[in-house]
């Protein structure tokens, strides 16, 4: 699918193909800026690319220089979305033998989560599959990878460093923990999506959740009190 440059890069070629290549990085922004408005409007799967034209004051034709299909466009909303997330997440400290738990696991879960409220409908095609027939391209699923990737590096971290049971499989710990903060998302976007992050009817359980989290696969012996 054709999308452009999503993100920065670089390009060694002469100033006026430069330029041109600024132009059209800019107008591809501007494309998916106004198409996640109309989706916030009208909702994900009620995309269209004539309103799209119409607001950027162009012909519905003119969209295909930029963009092949409606896919396309979905591609780059989910693509930018979990870049966005993955800029977000990796800024957060490693763990260390020093970490508090919870502490470290509600940072996370967070930054997560408050991106995710505030920017529902990148969340739903990030976390749902709220169009028919539509699939994350191989492309844009890099990033959704490298966040998962992560996840499960510090995970892996924090069971090495024995704050959490090693006994558990890596995978359980993983999927325990994904399950866990996106289901307050989805139940955020879904029951109560006009609820800010922090007054959430969902997003304000997220502590309690993470403490249960922490509480249930932290080692035994300090479940116990023991040193």
């Amino acid at each position: 699918m054709v999308l452009g440059k999503p993100y920065g890069m670089s390009i060694d070629v002469p100033i006026r193909t430069d330029r041109r290549q600024v132009r059209r990085a800019k107008t591809i922004d501007e494309l998916v800026e106004v198409a996640v408005q109309v989706m916030a409007e009208q909702g994900v799967a009620g995309l269209s690319l004539g309103e799209v034209a119409r607001r950027m004051g162009i012909r519905p034709p003119s969209l295909y220089v930029y963009v092949d299909s409606k896919n396309a466009v979905y591609d780059a909303v989910f693509a930018r979305g979990w870049q966005a997330v993955h800029e977000t997440v990796v800024t957060l400290p490693e763990p260390t033998r020093g970490t508090d738990l919870v502490a470290f696991l509600s940072a996370s879960a967070e930054s997560f989560a408050r991106w995710s409220v505030e920017h529902p409908v990148h969340a739903q095609l990030m976390g749902w599959r709220p169009v028919p027939g539509y699939e994350p391209s191989a492309a844009a699923y890099e990033p959704a990878v490298a966040v998962l990737a992560l996840a499960r590096s510090r995970i892996a971290e924090l069971q090495a460093l024995g704050l959490l049971r090693k006994d558990v499989a890596l995978d359980e710990l993983v999927n325990a923990w994904t399950v866990l903060v996106s289901g307050v998302v989805s139940q955020q976007l879904a029951n109560a999506p006009h609820d800010s992050f922090d007054n959430g009817s969902f997003t304000r359980l997220l502590p309690a959740l993470v403490a249960m989290y922490a509480a249930y696969y932290a080692p035994i012996a300090k479940k116990r009190g023991k040193p």
